[in-house]
């Protein structure tokens, strides 16, 4: 039987990304406003699902503004619920 490869050990990656900065955090914004549409946009996608704070970088305190706001947008009809 031919000898069986070993396997090489690698260094483990650093997976730790750069944290965003929160949007709301930096601007001293007190409160989110749901009339604030072009803020709000970003924070939704192209699907119309709102952006994990994972991804949109929001700290916790202003995520939960943030749904809040989109979900009274779009309740009022000045968001969609779905994209088109």
């Amino acid at each position: 039987m031919p000898p069986k490869a070993t396997k090489t050990k690698r260094a483990p990656k650093d997976r730790r990304t750069k944290k965003k900065p929160c949007g709301f955090c930096g601007d001293k914004a007190v409160d989110v406003s749901y009339r604030d549409i072009n803020r709000l946009k970003k924070y939704v996608s192209e699907r119309g699902k709102i952006v994990p704070r994972r991804i949109s970088g929001t700290c916790a305190k202003h995520q939960r503004m943030v749904t809040v706001a989109i979900k009274r947008a779009r309740v009022i009809a000045f968001l969609p619920y779905v994209s088109e």
